[in-house]
């Protein structure tokens, strides 16, 4: 019996060595080592042996099914990294089309320079230990400026600020603030998150301002968090960016949501595109910012006797403006090819 043993393990060892589909090497598993397989079937005689026998063929019985199973896994694996390299060598892309389409007048992909930056600050602050979070475009009154500590009165409710839908509930929110309070809703302190959206305003368009733009706000909760938190992750975020110090100020600025209130500026040297060594400057505002306001960790469930915590706001279109010495925000909306073939993927 043993000798019957061994000569079937020698036939699997024959039989699966030129397989090439995993259905096949199934089929082979189940005719040597399945409740019917040949294993099995002679291991039926294993009641007439002897004693001694016995010791003998149990043990390597074992030994071989082991190791036809191991073989069965290994050569199910193989076929697999061949199958998929056999896929991608079929799928592979061509690099070397960019350079004929050039050749024929078309121009590579390109990426947004605003999504470029907010990758690149997501980045950062992840890095700094900040979630990323995202929220709905179209909200309600109470996300958008109840719990934000701003009152119904608020000009920032009056028709030319807000794009309302008709029943006058809800909305197209006018700053991803919104997703600070619906952080705070799902979470409990200490916390700290981003979180970059599109966000709209009905207002006169020029230079520096648009009606649909990008923000990213943040926000961080914890005991003990004050001023001095929010002006050294603000210092950082603008020198991992700008790979400098750069000139800023920082002066008393009101919002609802925050108390005390800033104005982060820059300081921004003005691109002149008929003079580049144009040493022109100014200030341009780029981070609202302050100390949460007790009221809005009320509506978001924090309290605030317990709690303290700062938030900002960054503007993402003019910062890409800083960044690439665009001089025109309109540019980052007009959906002109030949302005985004310049943020090229190559």
């Amino acid at each position: 019996m043993l000798d019957k043993i061994e000569s079937l393990y020698a036939s699997f060892q024959n039989e699966i060595t030129p397989l090439d589909k995993q259905a096949d090497v199934l089929n082979l598993k189940a005719s040597y080592i399945g409740k019917k397989g040949s294993l099995a079937e002679v291991l039926k005689g294993l009641k007439d042996a002897t004693p001694e026998e016995r010791k003998a063929i149990g043990p390597r019985s074992n030994e071989i099914k082991k190791n036809i199973e191991q073989a069965i896994v290994d050569k199910l694996k193989d076929l697999e990294v061949k199958e998929i390299n056999e896929k991608l060598e079929k799928n592979k892309i061509d690099i070397s089309l960019r350079d004929s389409l050039m050749e024929n007048g078309l121009q590579a992909a390109g990426t947004h320079p605003v999504h470029q930056i907010q990758r690149k600050i997501e980045d950062i602050f992840l890095s700094m230990g900040f979630e990323v979070l995202d929220g709905p475009h179209v909200e309600d009154e109470f996300h958008n400026f109840e719990a934000l500590n701003i009152p119904e009165t608020h000009p920032a409710r009056d028709m030319q600020d807000t794009f309302w839908f008709a029943d006058k509930k809800h909305l197209l929110r006018t700053h991803t603030s919104t997703i600070q309070i619906r952080g705070m809703e799902e979470r409990k302190p200490p916390f700290a998150f981003v979180g970059p959206g599109k966000v709209f305003r009905c207002e006169r368009t020029d230079t520096t301002h648009e009606m649909v733009f990008h923000q990213l706000e943040g926000m961080m909760v914890g005991k003990g968090i004050n001023t001095g938190h929010l002006i050294y992750f603000m210092k950082t975020l603008l020198k991992e960016i700008f790979k400098k110090d750069m000139e800023v100020r920082l002066r008393p600025g009101y919002f609802p949501f925050v108390e005390p209130g800033f104005e982060l500026d820059i300081r921004w040297k003005k691109p002149d595109p008929k003079d580049e060594s144009a040493k022109h400057s100014g200030w341009l505002e780029l981070l609202p910012c302050g100390m949460v306001h007790p009221n809005v960790l009320r509506a978001g469930g924090v309290d605030p006797d317990e709690y303290t915590g700062f938030a900002f706001g960054l503007g993402l279109d003019r910062l890409v403006m800083v960044n690439y010495q665009i001089e025109d925000i309109r540019h980052l909306h007009r959906g002109d090819l030949r302005f985004n073939e310049q943020f090229s993927f190559f």
